[in-house]
């Protein structure tokens, strides 16, 4: 019962530590009461399958915080418009499982080799499971632990030199420290021993808040230049209006919003430099046909708008694909249809239309598994067949873009980073697009979805991340929401609330000085999976000189 209750415990704590709706502060202590719970039982419990006891336990404290953190999920629909089971069971579920094997495989090491060695290996290998899930096909880092603070970004200020895994880092050590000091003081009950040990604790909770501030308060600003942009909203939905309606009816009612917003607020005399509208806003039906772009309407139509506005660049989100000729070369992810007898690749891209130019396009690359990737496609479509999710999306993989790519502003200093959607979840992939050049930020997303919930809130505050540790502001489109403006110190500085039909127009900073993080990229995670090899390769050698002794 009493390791029942210490999962629940932990369950609870992670949950309820989550941004939008939780206090971030319990994450520190979140982790204790599930260590306490694997060492009652590795120590002192008379359970015979302990590694299934522990397994067991640590799989219901993650189905609680998978569950409560990413619930919403449930607000997908199918194509029928029913509430979509799988979409909420598969990767709560999965996630859980990877989870509470990990924790497994803790404590398999920390039996074999100690405590000690065995929280050393705790933080190594959940930084290594964090760090798979950011390159990996089942890729789903939502829940890696130094997203926590998202909604408290002035605390993490120093995510420009470590970044978010730098976060994850330290919330484990942290725990670490707290079940180290409680149970120190359980083996000896010692004053003055738990005195030190939880100065510092706190010390090392505290010190980086207190740095953090500092850097907050203190950060100025030194950009290159600043551009207008106007981040248009047009509130379709996804399921009954964005994929059905006639693709000129959307064109239109999103040049009309462009229009009524070309101007702004603060300056009615200043132009519009940037037009950014959000993922896949066009063409609605179908998509566009990367060969056609010279011969596109809806393409000319723009270019037909911005010739009235000089000296404007339009940007956004499209579903577009790629036919490919007989003898040219197919990657994996291109599709034969039968019924035409061509091969080709769809995409889901975002685009750069400036009039009397070849538009230039970027493919999305961090595809959401299940729904715009089947995951090790080679391997698993034998086993599963076509088990994608259908959820208003594609029913099979997406091709990509193998490298970021950047948009370069012929009529000012701005170079773009057209980030699609799920890409703004993934820190050192977006210090890609600023190693290519980018000086600001652009996220193009459709994350309504899943409607009015903490799904589009929470990728809403993971955008701020982007933002302190490049030092890049953000301009955010979104199809019904949160559009937003965000500078590089993380603050929100204006936004158009979820569900609101029209535009936001914001005077962004081009910033091009690099950060730290934007240099090195998760370098701890790269030590971790280093002490990972060192610690596993330890085993045999104590081994063999305990032999030899």
């Amino acid at each position: 019962m009493k390791n029942l209750l210490l999962a629940l415990i932990s369950g609870v704590l992670l949950a309820i530590s989550w941004p939008t709706y939780g206090i971030p502060f319990f994450i520190f202590f979140a982790w204790v009461p599930l260590l306490m719970m694997e060492h009652n039982i590795a120590k002192f419990s008379d359970i015979k399958k302990k590694r299934l006891a522990v397994f067991c336990f640590s799989y219901l404290t993650f189905l609680i915080w998978n569950f409560v953190t990413t619930g919403w999920l449930y607000n997908s629909q199918l194509p029928d418009g029913s509430k979509s089971l799988l979409a909420v069971l598969f990767p709560v579920l999965t996630n859980s499982l990877f989870m509470a094997l990990v924790f497994v495989f803790y404590h398999i090491y920390k039996k074999s080799q100690g405590t000690y060695f065995g929280l050393v290996f705790f933080v190594a290998i959940w930084m290594g499971f964090e760090k798979l899930h950011l390159v990996w096909e089942f890729t789903w880092p939502w829940l890696n632990l130094g997203n926590v603070f998202a909604d408290y970004h002035q605390l993490v200020q120093w995510y420009d030199t470590l970044g978010a895994t730098g976060g994850s880092f330290w919330i484990l050590i942290c725990n670490v420290l707290v079940f180290y000091t409680i149970r120190i003081w359980e083996a000896g009950r010692k004053r003055k021993s738990l005195i030190q040990n939880v100065l510092m604790t706190a010390g090392f909770i505290i010190l980086p808040m207190i740095i953090s501030l500092v850097k907050y308060y203190n950060y100025s600003v030194k950009p290159i230049g600043t551009i207008n942009v106007t981040m248009l909203q047009p509130a379709l939905d996804p399921y009954t209006e964005k994929y059905q309606k006639d693709s000129l009816t959307i064109e239109n009612d999103l040049l009309k919003i462009a229009a009524e917003n070309s101007v702004l607020q603060s300056d009615k005399k200043s132009k519009i430099d940037l037009y950014l509208a959000p993922e896949t806003s066009l063409p609605g039906i179908g998509g566009f046909s990367e060969r056609g772009f010279n011969n596109s309407l809806l393409i000319n139509n723009i270019k037909a708008f911005l010739s009235q506005h000089p000296k404007s660049v339009f940007s956004g989100g499209i579903s577009s694909y790629y036919v490919y000729k007989e003898d040219e070369e197919k990657p994996s992810t291109a599709s034969y249809l039968n019924g035409q007898g061509i091969w080709l690749d769809e995409y889901n891209s975002a685009i750069q239309i400036i009039p009397n130019q070849q538009p230039e396009v970027y493919h999305k690359a961090m595809l959401v598994p299940g729904v715009e990737i089947f995951p090790y496609i080679k391997i698993l479509k034998p086993i599963l067949g076509d088990a994608m999710l259908d959820l208003g999306g594609t029913t099979r993989s997406l091709g990509i873009s193998n490298e970021r790519k950047v948009f370069a502003n012929p009529y000012n200093k701005s170079v773009i980073a057209p980030i699609i959607c799920y890409e703004s979840i993934y820190g050192e992939f977006v210090t890609g697009y600023v190693k290519k050049g980018a000086n600001l930020l652009t996220i193009v997303t459709n994350d309504s979805w899943w409607g009015y919930s903490q799904g589009h809130k929470q990728l809403l505050v993971y955008a701020k991340l982007r933002a302190i540790e490049t030092r890049r502001e953000i301009a955010r489109a979104a199809n019904s929401g949160t559009s937003a403006h965000i500078n590089s110190r993380g603050d929100i500085v204006d936004e158009l609330p979820y569900g609101s039909k029209g535009a936001l127009t914001a005077k962004v900073n081009l910033i091009d000085k690099e950060t730290f993080y934007t240099k090195s990229g998760d370098f701890l995670s790269r030590i971790c999976l280093f002490v990972i090899g060192a610690l596993l390769l330890f085993i045999p050698g104590r081994k063999y000189l305990t032999r030899k002794k």
